[in-house]
């Protein structure tokens, strides 16, 4: 794994949409079809402005572009939270990206994934059977999230079970939910549903690229921690140290790593 110190956030992003153009441009070129995993949050905005100039600029035809969303809330019902709905994250991902990706590229609006509540376990299947993902964007909760597989108290999952964790609805912890509705509902924690379902651990981890980016001051102490080497599910974001290809990117005007 690689840590990358980035000059601010303009940098960060476009150093990130710099890496998966990379991905998506060279197997497009190839003839072939291209997964990659996209994450959302405030963090995310940036880059996906600048991917999609990137893209409009390219000549590159996109009709095998895929996209496999991390996650979606759910709403009470037990369905995905309704993509009118002003958290949706399929509506985040509609109007900060797919919307800004000119028709005349072929880019299919059907060939954007998000996972199912009804069905989570649906979406590890459909990932494996497109041929897995070939770059995963991820972002890290201020408790170490990744997607949104919370932390698990390590005497009630081994980090074999953990890591394995397949796409699934999970109750989402104390502080995701404050801080979710700080920086997307105007600090009205009423507005956030206490549950998502999530791009499990196992199909993350299988990723064949993985670029986690961080901007937040408040995103120092699970970097901190992850730099101390320990693997545990109390940390999700440490089974990042052992994957391949995994590189951790952050600002160096907010985050402060020894």
């Amino acid at each position: 794994m690689k840590w990358i110190s980035i000059e601010n956030y303009g940098a960060m992003s476009r150093y990130g949409a710099e890496r998966l153009f990379s991905v998506i441009s060279a197997k497009l070129a190839a003839g072939q079809a291209v997964n990659v995993g996209m994450a959302t949050g405030n963090t995310m905005i940036k880059l996906y402005a600048v991917l999609a100039g990137m893209l409009n600029r390219s000549g590159l035809e996109l009709a095998k572009l895929f996209t496999f969303n991390l996650d979606e809330y759910v709403s009470a019902d037990g369905k995905n939270l309704a993509c009118d709905q002003p958290l949706s994250y399929r509506k985040y991902m509609t109007e900060n990206f797919f919307n800004l990706i000119d028709p005349a590229t072929g880019f299919k609006h059907e060939n954007m994934f998000f996972p199912d509540a009804a069905a989570p376990a649906d979406y590890d299947i459909l990932i494996a059977q497109r041929g897995g993902l070939d770059i995963q964007l991820l972002g890290i909760g201020f408790n170490g999230h990744i997607g949104f597989n919370e932390p698990i108290d390590a005497a009630k999952i081994s980090p074999e079970d953990f890591a394995a964790l397949p796409s699934h609805v999970v109750e989402l912890d104390g502080l995701t939910l404050q801080t979710n509705a700080a920086l997307t509902a105007g600090n009205d924690l009423s507005q956030v549903p206490s549950r998502a379902v999530t791009m499990g651990m196992s199909s993350i981890l299988k990723a064949k690229e993985i670029i986690l980016l961080a901007c937040f001051a408040e995103q120092t102490t699970p970097l901190q921690a992850i730099k101390s080497g320990e693997i545990t599910p109390e940390l999700p974001a440490s089974f990042l140290l052992e994957h391949k290809a995994a590189d951790i990117v952050y600002t160096e005007d907010k985050i402060k790593l020894d």
